[in-house]
C-alpha cells in the first residue's frame, strides 16, 4: 500500500519566520524608502520640480544610506546597538566590491562599445547593482560573529579593561568582515542579482510576468508573502527604480484591488457573518492597506483564491502593458500609499491596474460564492482561527472580523505564565496576573507558571515575554498567546482581566493562595549586598551570580548560563527590577534553591531601561517561588520599593521581602 507523505508542519513555520525576520529589516526603514520615493519625485531631472543642487541626495541615499539602514537594522535584532554597529560597516564591503565589479564591467563594455565605432559620450553604462540583499545578509551575519565571539571572552577580561576590549574587538570584527562584504558577498550578491534581474526581464519580455500571482497571491493567504515581498521584490524593485525612476515590482504584492474585489463580492453575494463584516473589512483593507483582514473570507471557502489570483493577474498585466511603476516600496499596502509612490507617467495605469484588478476578482469570486449552496454560509469565525494558526500569532484584526455580540471562543480557566526556565520571570509575572484575577472575583481561574520546554497543550491561555512567545506556541498551538514585555506592570494583564469578565461571565470568592514561606535560607544576610559595585548590566548579572556561587547554592558554570539566558530574552521586570537566572538546561548547575538581592542606588542600565534592584535566582525546585511571589507583590507597590531604597541594613531589606502579605 502506497505511503501518502505530508509536510511537516514546522516548514511552514521556519519559512515564515524567515519571511518575518526579512521584513523586519526592511519594515522599520519604509520611511526612509518614501522619503526617497519623495526626492525622486520631486527633484530628479524628470521629477515635478527638477532641482539639480537637492537631486545629489538622491544617489547617495540609494547609493549608500538605505543598505546602511538595513543592515544596522539587521545587526540590531541579533545582538543589539553592538550588532548594529558592526553591521552597519561591514556593509560597506558589499557596497564597494559592488561598484569595484560593475565598474570592471562597465569598462569592458565601454571598450566593445567604442571599438565597434559608436561614439564614447553615448554610452549608457549598467546601473550599480545597490547592496540591499548585501546588507540584509552582512549586517545579521556580522552581529552574530560579533555575539559568539563576545561569548568566548565574557567573564574572562580582567576589570577595568572591558571598555578596552569591547571597543577594539568590535572595530575588528567589523573591519574583517568589511572585508568580507568587499570579496565575498559582493561578488556572490551581484550574481544573485544578476540572475534575478535577468528572470524578471526574461518575465517582463514575454509576458509573463502575470503569472506571478499564482505564487504571491496563495502566499498571502498563509502568511508566506513578507519573505517574497520584502526578501525579493523590494530589493530588486529598488535597484529598478535607482536606473530607472520606477517599478513594476513594487506593485506585484501591495495592489489592494483583488482584495478589495473580493470584499465587495461577500458584500453582495455573501450570507452571515461574512457579509454583514465584509464591508468594514474593504475599508480597513483597501484605505488602510491591512491586506490580512480579507485572508479569512478566501480561507473559509479555499475556491475563492481562484478570484484572487484572477484579480492579481490582471492587475500585474495592466501594469505591465502601460509601463508603470512606483518609486518605492507602498507599505502599507493602501491605495493611499500606492499613489504616494507611482513614478510620474504612471497614474493612469496604476488606476486602471488596482480597479481593474478589483473589478475582475469581484466578477469571479461574485460567480463562486453565487454557485454556493442556500444555506452554505461558511465558518468566519473558524476560518479567523485558522488565519492565527498559519501566521503564528495572534491577529491584530481578527477581532474586527467578529460581527457584534458573536460569543468568543470559549471561557478561560487555566492561564500559564511561561519563560525559558520557569523559575524567575514566570513566576513573578504569575504571581501579579493572579492576584489581579483574584480581586476581579474570577474564582475559577488558575494562573501557574511553567519553563517552555515543559508546555503541554492543555491550557486556554498562555502569556510570555514577546521574545519567546513564538516558541510558546509550538509547544501550544490550540492557546490563546499574549505577549508582554514587562511582567510587573503589562497592561495586557488588564486586558486579561477584562477577557474574562467577557468570557467566563462568573465570579466569586478570591481563590485562597499558598503563601507558605519556603525553607529557610533561600535569602540568607550574606546574599544582600546593599550597594553593588557592577556599573553595566553584564557586571551585575556576573555580580549577582557570584553571590549564588559563594553562597553554595550553584557552581561557577551557572553563573555563564545567566548570561546566555540573558542574550535570548532580557529579564528587566519592569518597576527597575531585574532577575538574572540561567537557563532551563543548566538546572543540573544548581545544588539549592537560592536568591541574591543587589541594590545599584545610581541605577545600571539593563538593556535601555533603568535597574536598580537586582535579584539573582536559582531554582532547584518550587521552594524559592512563595518568595518570588512576596517580591512580585513588592515590586507592585511603589511604597515598599521605597522602602527597599532606604533600607539600611540586611535585615531591613529581609523584612520588606519577606514581611509582605500576598
Amino acid at each position: 500500500m502506497a505511503t501518502q507523505t505530508t509536510p511537516r508542519p514546522g516548514a511552514r513555520v521556519h519559512v515564515q519566520k524567515f519571511g518575518t525576520f526579512l521584513s523586519n529589516m526592511i519594515m522599520p526603514n519604509i520611511p526612509a524608502l518614501i522619503a526617497w520615493g519623495l526626492l525622486t519625485a520631486l527633484f530628479i531631472d524628470v521629477g515635478w520640480w527638477p532641482n539639480a543642487d537637492l537631486a545629489t541626495m538622491v544617489g547617495p541615499s540609494i547609493h549608500y544610506l538605505l543598505p546602511i539602514l538595513i543592515a544596522a537594522t539587521g545587526g540590531r535584532m541579533v545582538y543589539g546597538d553592538r550588532g548594529a554597529v558592526v553591521g552597519a560597516f561591514a556593509v560597506m564591503g558589499a557596497i564597494a566590491g559592488s561598484d569595484f565589479l560593475v565598474a570592471e564591467f562597465n569598462a569592458a563594455e565601454l571598450a566593445d562599445w567604442v571599438a565597434a565605432g559608436n561614439p564614447e559620450g553615448e554610452f549608457s553604462p549598467l546601473g550599480e547593482v545597490h547592496m540591499f540583499i548585501g546588507a540584509m545578509i552582512l549586517g545579521p551575519l556580522a552581529a552574530w560573529v560579533m555575539k559568539r565571539l563576545d561569548a568566548i571572552w565574557d567573564g574572562k577580561v580582567r576589570a577595568g579593561f572591558e571598555m578596552l576590549v569591547n571597543m577594539f574587538s568590535a572595530g575588528f570584527v567589523a573591519f574583517l568582515m568589511a572585508l568580507v562584504g568587499f570579496w565575498v558577498v559582493a561578488p556572490i550578491v551581484n550574481e544573485i542579482m544578476e540572475v534575478l534581474g535577468n528572470g524578471v526581464e526574461a518575465l517582463v519580455d514575454n509576458n509573463l510576468l502575470p503569472l506571478t500571482s499564482l505564487v504571491i497571491e496563495p502566499a498571502k493567504v498563509v502568511f508566506l508573502n513578507n519573505a517574497i515581498n520584502h526578501g525579493v521584490l523590494t530589493p530588486l524593485g529598488l535597484t529598478e527604480a535607482a536606473e530607472t525612476g520606477k517599478s513594476v515590482l513594487f506593485l506585484l504584492e501591495a495592489n489592494p484591488g483583488p482584495g478589495l474585489g473580493l470584499l465587495l463580492a461577500y458584500s453582495v453575494f455573501g450570507k452571515g457573518v461574512a457579509k454583514a463584516t465584509a464591508p468594514g473589512a474593504a475599508i480597513i483593507q483597501f484605505f488602510g492597506g491591512i491586506h490580512e483582514i480579507y485572508f479569512p473570507y478566501v480561507l473559509m471557502k479555499p475556491k475563492l483564491i481562484v478570484a484572487m489570483i484572477a484579480g492579481g493577474m490582471t492587475g500585474v498585466a495592466i501594469n505591465v502593458a502601460f509601463d508603470v511603476g512606483l518609486r518605492a516600496p507602498a507599505a502599507p499596502g493602501s491605495i493611499f500609499a500606492v499613489y504616494a509612490q507611482t513614478a510620474s507617467g504612471s497614474f493612469v495605469g496604476v488606476t486602471l491596474g488596482v480597479f481593474g484588478a478589483a473589478a475582475v476578482s469581484f466578477t469571479v469570486a461574485s460567480l463562486l460564492l453565487k454557485m454556493d449552496r442556500a444555506d452554505d454560509e461558511g465558518d468566519l469565525a473558524a476560518a479567523t482561527a485558522q488565519m492565527e494558526a498559519n501566521k503564528g500569532k495572534k491577529s491584530s484584526v481578527s477581532g474586527m472580523l467578529t460581527a457584534p455580540g458573536a460569543a468568543a471562543n470559549g471561557s478561560i480557566h487555566s492561564i500559564v505564565f511561561a519563560c525559558d526556565a520557569g523559575m524567575g520571570s514566570s513566576a513573578m509575572g504569575a504571581s501579579v496576573l493572579r492576584k489581579k484575577i483574584q480581586a476581579a472575583g474570577h474564582a475559577d481561574v488558575t494562573v501557574v507558571n511553567k519553563a517552555i520546554s515543559n508546555l503541554e497543550d492543555d491550557f486556554d491561555l498562555v502569556v510570555s515575554h514577546q521574545d519567546l512567545t513564538d516558541r510558546a506556541r509550538q509547544k501550544t498551538p490550540s492557546a490563546m498567546h499574549v505577549a508582554v514585555d514587562n511582567f510587573m506592570g503589562s497592561p495586557r494583564y488588564d486586558e486579561i482581566v477584562e477577557l474574562l469578565d467577557r468570557t467566563n461571565r462568573g465570579g466569586g470568592a478570591p481563590v485562597a493562595e499558598d503563601v507558605s514561606e519556603g525553607p529557610a535560607g533561600v535569602l540568607e544576610d550574606g546574599s544582600i549586598v546593599l550597594r553593588g559595585s557592577a556599573t553595566t548590566r553584564d557586571e551585575a548579572i556576573t555580580e549577582a551570580g557570584r553571590l549564588l556561587v559563594a553562597s553554595g547554592a550553584v557552581e561557577p558554570s551557572y553563573v555563564d548560563s545567566m548570561h546566555e539566558r540573558e542574550t535570548s530574552v532580557s529579564t528587566h521586570m519592569g518597576n527597575g527590577l531585574a532577575i538574572p537566572h540561567g537557563t532551563n538546561e543548566a538546572k543540573s548547575a544548581i545544588n539549592r534553591s537560592a536568591i541574591t538581592f543587589v541594590r545599584y542606588p545610581d541605577g545600571i542600565d539593563w538593556n535601555g531601561k533603568p535597574a536598580e534592584f537586582v535579584i539573582g535566582i536559582a531554582g532547584a525546585g518550587d521552594d524559592h517561588l512563595a518568595l518570588l511571589q512576596k517580591i512580585a507583590g513588592v515590586f507592585t507597590d511603589e511604597a515598599q520599593v521605597e522602602r527597599l531604597r532606604s533600607a539600611g541594613s540586611a535585615a531591613e531589606v529581609r523584612q520588606v521581602l519577606e514581611g509582605i502579605k500576598v
